[in-house]
């Protein structure tokens, strides 16, 4: 009995060695796996290659070995691993305890070596780079799926449009487009998304969170792609060139994009009528027209209702009486950072949002969306009397006091009332209180004209240039002006779908039908505010106004 009691005191005393031994070699590996890592990081900072980092703080070679079917097999255990690294995350930590900690963002990682790869999303580190084309990523993995670009081998075909792509990743995620398919649920708003990357940066609007910030100018992002594209608007570095044209964008969706003009493809199809578009957002603004929807966003404080979030949030700023952003170069102050972010845009000459077709950049994203209807052709907004539509509904606005005879701005001198703002100006121009007109500010430095508009300017230097920027695709004919342009494309037009109900004219384009419309109706909405003679079309108007002036714009040589 007493030498069984020995024995199996022994026994126990045997096993608890073994598992303080277990456990003191596990960590003591940890700890020098961690040293091993921090040594890597300072080699790297002082310029030395990562992957050729040797020292002190090294780690011993792990004894695991590939057997006979190319797996490596733990020589303690016996368990077999795909991966060398499955072997030692399981000696180093076979509980899996998330112990290093991100000190930016909080989050944890089993194995210091996913915190070293996870760091580099904030120092921006790219140990990584091609040798094709010079690209650096962060990641080994990613720089082999990038290495397949080079490679010209895509295996994987669209069978609905016909592209191919080197990975089925790829084509899965392209499929989506076709498909409609957005697996990925916001639980705030219920937006979903075809990518689960798209999610995780939606999800920081709500959350406030930016985490990307411009070291020139501060404005932060939400995710690095953002921050990577603004930050090319201060070197003015436009890496994505077109093939085709070899015309330059910042962003390689903006090429994407614009890529679509040469294909031809327009992805994005609205199921009530079949239009198809080349962006998503125009697809989105398009199925308004639809649904009715005028009015998605509603102000908390009067009521009043936009079609999109950013007319709200400018709106907002009305009701605001606390101003808290102050713009360092002005002193003008805003309710919301947003706002005073629109603003610093005067004074550093930004303009992050590019259009895709022309490569013109703008400073809002809201006149991005307004210029991109010129490409598109789409006029959302229709007047409700006539049927004319146009591209911004501030026009819409104008054009319906037409019919309804409003005359808001009113002459607080002579009680004269006017349908836009600058009738009233040109008014008040005219010297008609007492006062001798305004100077006008614009000369032509080649004959003297004087102009009150520099656009009146920029046209009128076209006769001195002989620049024709728009350009008759059918004759090649050029033009001076736009709307000289489109008055003679209706020459090639013989379709002529606008007609009179009156007398049956037919006309090629709804203007012509408009102003025909006005000899059936005597509506004269044009008045010359020195005489008071009425006109059916503006350019009647203007040509009159001549008379006054004793301008002779047509001179005998």
């Amino acid at each position: 009995m007493i030498v069984l009691a020995y024995l199996a005191q022994s026994l126990i005393l045997i096993s608890i060695h073994n598992v303080i031994n277990y456990y003191y070699e596990s960590y003591f590996q940890t700890f020098m796996w961690d040293m091993w890592h921090l040594n890597n990081r300072l080699a790297l900072s002082a310029g030395a290659e990562t992957r050729n980092v040797t020292g002190e703080f090294a780690p011993k070679q792990i004894s695991a070995e590939r057997n006979s079917l190319g797996a490596f097999q733990d020589p303690k255990c016996g368990e077999t691993f795909q991966y060398r690294g499955k072997s030692e995350q399981q000696k180093v930590n076979p509980m899996r305890v998330k112990r290093h900690k991100c000190k930016e963002c909080g989050k944890a990682f089993a194995q210091s070596s996913g915190l070293v790869r996870h760091w580099r999303i904030h120092t921006g580190e790219k140990p990584y780079k091609c040798n094709q084309c010079g690209k650096a990523v962060s990641y080994k993995s990613a720089l082999l799926s990038h290495q397949e670009i080079h490679n010209k081998i895509k295996r994987y075909q669209c069978n609905e449009c016909g592209k191919a792509f080197s990975q089925n990743t790829g084509l899965v995620l392209h499929q989506r487009i076709h498909t409609g398919k957005r697996p990925y649920g916001c639980k705030e708003c219920g937006k979903s998304f075809s990518q689960s990357s798209h999610l995780i940066g939606h999800l920081r609007i709500h959350t406030g969170e930016k985490p990307f910030k411009c070291n020139e100018c501060e404005r932060a992002f939400t995710q690095r792609s953002g921050l990577m594209e603004h930050q090319r608007s201060h070197t003015g570095e436009k890496p994505y060139m077109c093939k085709e044209c070899g015309k330059a964008f910042r962003g390689s969706t903006s090429l994407t994009q614009h890529l679509r003009i040469h294909t031809g493809e327009k992805p994005y199809q609205c199921e009530e009528c079949g239009r198809a578009f080349i962006q998503r957002s125009s697809l989105v603004r398009h199925q308004r027209i639809h649904r009715g929807q005028k009015s998605a966003y509603e102000c908390n404080e009067c009521g009043k209702t936009f079609r999109q979030r950013s007319n709200l949030t400018e709106h907002q700023q009305i009701h605001s009486k606390e101003k808290l952003y102050e713009c360092k170069v002005c002193g003008k102050a805003f309710a919301q950072y947003a706002g005073l972010n629109q603003h610093r845009r005067i004074h550093t000459g930004e303009k992050p949002f590019e259009c895709p077709v022309c490569g013109r950049a703008f400073s809002r994203s809201s006149e991005l969306i307004i210029h991109h209807r010129i490409h598109s052709g789409e006029k959302p907004y229709e007047c409700a009397e006539c049927g004319k539509t146009f591209r911004v509904n501030s026009t819409l606005v104008i054009h319906q006091r037409i019919h309804t005879g409003e005359k808001p701005y009113k002459c607080d001198e002579r009680g004269e009332a006017f349908s836009q703002h600058s009738g009233l100006n040109k008014h008040k121009l005219g010297g008609k209180h007492g006062n001798p007109p305004k100077p006008r500010k614009y000369t032509c430095d080649i004959c003297g004209k004087t102009f009150t508009q520099l656009t009146g300017l920029r046209n009128h230097k076209r006769i001195h240039t002989g620049d024709k920027t728009y350009q008759c695709p059918e004759c090649g004919k050029a033009f001076t002006r736009r709307e000289h342009l489109i008055e003679h494309q209706g020459i090639h037009n013989k379709e002529k779908p606008y007609q009179c109900k009156e007398c049956g004219k037919a006309f090629s384009q709804k203007t012509g039908l408009s102003h025909h419309l006005k000899i059936h109706t005597v509506e004269k909405p044009f008045k010359c505010s020195e005489c008071g003679r009425a006109f059916s079309c503006k350019s009647n108007l203007n040509k009159h106004n001549r008379v006054h002036s004793e301008e002779k714009s047509y001179t005998c040589k």
